[in-house]
């Protein structure tokens, strides 16, 4: 085999090897707000956040997300302080995520709670093209709130929508 022929094969291998690393890298940021009536009352959901994973590796992970009704409000808030694990899975063409806490008892005690609502804290990201679904099943870090919310995000244009 010729130099030219051995480095296009490499070339080759190294383009392939890099292509499911890149696939599975999630670099974002959002700002979300959308208000609806809920039981006759008026309803207004706030997120905004931060996501930077590369395969099983959280680097960045901000998520605020807020619920406000006529007389109180409730809000929820993650990153990467907390302790996150991560997990990938690339089925073409959707990659997904799950995020969880490695200690939520631990990350709870810290914003201060002490009744229980809930040891567990998932959030599945599900990235197909330009749009990312956020799933979570936190109410580890809640408070009062029950949980985040879902929600999608156009990564392309910065749309919302939440789910109900």
């Amino acid at each position: 085999m010729n130099a030219n022929v051995r480095m296009t094969v490499a070339a080759a291998l190294l383009c392939a090897g890099a292509a499911p690393a890149a696939a599975q890298q999630l670099d974002t940021h959002f700002s979300c707000s959308a208000s609806r009536s809920e039981d006759g009352e008026r309803v207004t959901y706030a997120d905004n956040g931060e996501i930077r994973i590369s395969g099983n590796r959280v680097e960045v992970f901000h998520w605020e997300s807020a619920l406000y009704r006529s007389t109180h409000g409730y809000d929820c808030n993650i990153d990467e302080n907390d302790g996150l694990t991560a997990e990938v899975r690339n089925e073409a063409p959707k990659v997904q995520w799950r995020v969880a806490l490695e200690d939520a008892l631990k990350a709870r005690s810290k914003r201060g709670y002490d009744f229980s609502r809930g040891m567990s804290c998932t959030i599945r990201l599900e990235q197909e093209g330009d749009m990312l679904t956020l799933k979570p099943t936190c109410p580890a870090l809640c408070g009062s709130r029950s949980n985040f919310s879902e929600l999608t995000v156009n990564l392309k244009t910065g749309q919302c929508r939440y789910h109900e």
